[in-house]
C-alpha cells in the first residue's frame, strides 16, 4: 500500500534532544581543571589597587598564568591577534612574546584589568566556568547530528547487525568500493565527487548506504539536502545490489515539505524516527 506523505510528515517529532545534549558538564570541568591553578593565582589580584604592577611581578614569578588568559575573552586559542593605532600585535599565550608591560596594555584595552581590579567578579574560576558554558553551548549543533546518528545506530544494534561486522559508520565512496568491490561512480561524478556516507549495511545479497540527519527549525539547507539527496536516489537506481536509505525527522521539514514530498516520491526507502519505532530496519535489509 502506498505511504502517504502528509500522514508519514505528520509523525514528524519536534525534538530528540537528550538531557546531555545542552551542556556537556563534564567536558567543562576537565577544561577548567586544566587552568584551575593559574585562575586562582590570578584571583589574587581581585581588587588590586596597583593592578599592572601586581600582574607583572605575578607573571614574572608565575610565567604560565598566561595561559588562562584567552578563557577569560571567550577565546579558545593560545594566541590572539589585536591592532590599534600603535600597531599589529599577535600576543602568545603558552609564552610571552612581548614585554610584560605590552601584555599590561592587552589586558587594560580588553577590559580585563578592570573586570578584576574593580571587583566586578568575585572568582575567577567560576568566572571562566561560566565562559566554558557558554562555549560550550556553541557545541549542540554537532551534539544534535550525533543524537541522530546514535538513535539510528541503536536501531540498527536492535535488528541485530553489529558494528565493523554487519553495520559500518562514515565510510567513504571510495572505501565501500575497496571493501566491496560495487561501482558507486554513477553518484561519485565518476569518482570526482568525494562522499561519505553516515552508516553502511552489508548484507550477503545487497550494500545499504545510510544518510541521517534532525532538522529542528526550518532553514535554507534543508532545501538543498532534499534536493541532493533526491538526486542520489535516481542514481542509486542504476546500480545494481545497492540501496540508498535516507532517515531524517524533524518539525523543520514542515517549511520545506515540497521539496521533500518530491524525494519521498521517488525514494521509498525515506524513513523517519516513527518508521523506526515500527521496526522498518527488521523488514528492511535482505
Amino acid at each position: 500500500m502506498p505511504r502517504d506523505f502528509n500522514t508519514w510528515l505528520a509523525t514528524m517529532k519536534n525534538s530528540i534532544a537528550s538531557y546531555d545534549y545542552y551542556i556537556d558538564f563534564n567536558k567543562i570541568y576537565q577544561n577548567i581543571e586544566t587552568i584551575k591553578i593559574e585562575l586562582n593565582m590570578l584571583n589574587s589580584l581581585i581588587g588590586s589597587q596597583n593592578i599592572e604592577q601586581e600582574f607583572i611581578s605575578l607573571v614574572t614569578q608565575y610565567p604560565n598564568v598566561l595561559k588562562c588568559i584567552p578563557l577569560l575573552l571567550a577565546v579558545r586559542n593560545n594566541e590572539i591577534y589585536a591592532t590599534d593605532g600603535e600597531g599589529e600585535f599577535l600576543y602568545q599565550f603558552q609564552k610571552a612574546n612581548y614585554s610584560l608591560e605590552q601584555y599590561c596594555i592587552f589586558m587594560q584595552k580588553t577590559g580585563l584589568f578592570d573586570l578584576i581590579s574593580k571587583h566586578l567578579i568575585n572568582n575567577l574560576v567560576d568566572y571562566a566556568t561560566g565562559i566554558e558554558t557558554g562555549l560550550d553551548s556553541n557545541g549542540r549543533k554537532n551534539r544534535g547530528g550525533h543524537l541522530m546518528e546514535n538513535l539510528v545506530e541503536n536501531y540498527l544494534q536492535r535488528a541485530g547487525f553489529q558494528k565493523n561486522i554487519s553495520y559500518y559508520k562514515e565510510l567513504t565512496i571510495k572505501k565501500i568500493t575497496e571493501n566491496w568491490n560495487i561501482d558507486l561512480s554513477a553518484i561519485s561524478n565518476q569518482g570526482k565527487t568525494v562522499k561519505r556516507f553516515d552508516f553502511v549495511v552489508k548484507t550477503a545479497d545487497n550494500l545499504y548506504a545510510i544518510e541521517t540527519n534532525f532538522y529542528a527549525s526550518n532553514g535554507s539547507k534543508l532545501n538543498e539536502t532534499a534536493r541532493s539527496y533526491k538526486n542520489i536516489a535516481l542514481e542509486a537506481k542504476s546500480i545494481p545490489n545497492f540501496t540508498f536509505i535516507w532517515i531524517t525527522d524533524g518539525k523543520g521539514w514542515e517549511t520545506a515539505r515540497h521539496n521533500l514530498e518530491e524525494t519521498f516520491d521517488i525514494l521509498p526507502t525515506l524513513y523517519n524516527i516513527s518508521d523506526l519505532e515500527n521496526n522498518i530496519f527488521s523488514t528492511l535489509f535482505i
